[in-house]
């Protein structure tokens, strides 16, 4: 039987916030916060290597959405022992003695052959002040070899954790075609089982605002409330434990950066998106961790919405809608 959850507390493990973030997690597990450090590990992807395509995702920037990695490719010789020593350099003085997470960012992480990926990864998992690794990939790129690494890291670094990222922005096929995906719905729930089945935890990145259904010859309109409920209805009964909710940047030299050039691609307003990204938070399981809320557009990159640039702001800003509105992550949230 189904029903809605009517409790107004919020747990105190959410740290006074409507949600339960990643940073709640964080300190519930290990007592401290926990900083991200974005690494560049070469890597290609089958969307650009003429695998699937070689134009990659419509949205997704030359650096395959690692624009904020410490690059690799700039400095051949760099390995993610350098690249960590750098990040850690960028959070300055006063976070010296942090504890990170390692974040295979840049393209997807998981496709290369087993023996790199267990190098990478084992790199970076024997760093002291890195508590564990979080791979972003493709669900297409999750062969049995790459399980049985994942299995093997787990077993090596039983102290530390290994989270998969897999970036499905939306669960309409309409959708995921214009966004060229390159994967159906029925390869993510196999993905996701995988990973059930052998341990790893799995956040899924979902896209707001995505265009999608063509309205007219020249112009596409975005997906509705509606639609985007479906999005979240089938990640609370996939059983994920992290999804990131972002906001759809335009950023220059994509394909999709060309299309908004050319007035065929409107954009969610500031108000439009915070009231959208409440709403699934309201029909999100309140047992889902929150990893990402808004997103991190590049200065020199992002064409649009520039209002994403002041990212405390809209942060800010959600906070103080939902405490009018008196609501919270799970509210509406179906068992």
């Amino acid at each position: 039987m189904r029903k809605h959850s009517t409790a107004i507390q919020l747990p105190g493990s959410w740290l006074g916030r409507p949600y339960y973030s990643l940073d709640a997690w964080c300190r519930q597990t290990f007592g401290e916060k926990l900083y991200k450090i974005a690494l560049n590990a070469g890597f290609t992807c089958p969307n650009r290597d003429g695998t699937l395509d070689t134009r990659g995702c419509i949205f997704c920037s030359a650096g395959g959405s690692g624009d904020f990695a410490v690059d690799m490719n700039a400095a051949p010789s760099a390995g993610i022992s350098t690249q960590l020593e750098k990040g850690r350099k960028l959070f300055g003085r006063e976070h010296a003695c942090s504890n990170y997470i390692a974040y295979f960012q840049a393209y997807t992480n998981t496709y290369a052959p087993p023996s790199r990926l267990r190098q990478l990864y084992e790199e970076a998992l024997k760093a002291d002040e890195v508590r564990g690794i979080s791979i972003a990939t493709r669900p297409d790129c999750l062969t049995d070899e790459v399980l049985t690494v994942l299995v093997d890291m787990q077993e090596k670094f039983p102290d530390k954790f290994v989270w998969i990222e897999l970036g499905l922005q939306t669960i309409h096929e309409e959708t995921a075609l214009f966004i060229r995906r390159g994967y159906d719905l029925s390869c993510f729930d196999m993905a996701v089982s995988a990973l059930h089945a052998i341990g790893i935890p799995v956040i899924v990145h979902i896209i707001l605002g995505l265009p999608g259904k063509r309205r007219t010859q020249n112009r596409f309109e975005l997906e509705t409330e509606t639609e985007l409920l479906e999005t979240i209805d089938y990640m609370n009964q996939s059983r994920i434990w992290g999804i990131k909710l972002q906001l759809l940047h335009i950023l220059k030299g994509t394909d999709l950066g060309m299309l908004y050039e050319e007035g065929r691609v409107p954009l969610l307003s500031k108000d439009d998106y915070l009231s959208m990204l409440i709403l699934a938070l309201e029909h999100l399981s309140p047992d889902i961790v929150i990893h990402r809320l808004t997103g991190d557009g590049p200065k020199d990159l992002l064409t649009a919405p520039l209002w994403s640039l002041d990212k405390r702001g809209v942060l800010n800003a959600l906070h103080h809608e939902m405490k009018l509105r008196q609501t919270f992550q799970g509210r509406f949230y179906q068992i």
